[in-house]
């Protein structure tokens, strides 16, 4: 009997070396996912503000197309203008040359 009790002594010695091993190793990854937990936390903040940071580009952009759209429009508006004051000055122009 004392023979089989010092087996199971040394078994069980065995055993809760290897629960105790298994028990670091569960820390380990306990630490190593919540450390990832923590960085992914921080990027995903990141990309919401990149998000919303380029949201407010894109309307700046659309802005910006809009008021070169209503310059370039006054542009040909006032060429014309010109083209129109310079056929005009050229046909009064031309009578006193006559």
């Amino acid at each position: 009997h004392e023979q089989l009790l010092k087996m199971m002594e040394g078994r069980m010695m065995d055993v809760e070396q290897k629960l105790r091993l298994v028990k670091r190793l569960l820390q380990d990854k306990v630490n190593q996912l919540k450390e990832q937990l923590s960085k992914n936390t921080k990027a995903d903040a990141m990309v919401k503000d990149l998000y919303v940071e380029n949201a407010q580009l894109l309307k700046a952009l659309e802005m910006t197309e809009q008021r070169q759209k209503t310059a370039e429009r006054k542009n040909y508006l006032l060429e014309e203008k010109i083209a129109n004051l310079n056929r005009i000055v050229k046909n009064l122009a031309s009578p006193s040359f006559n």
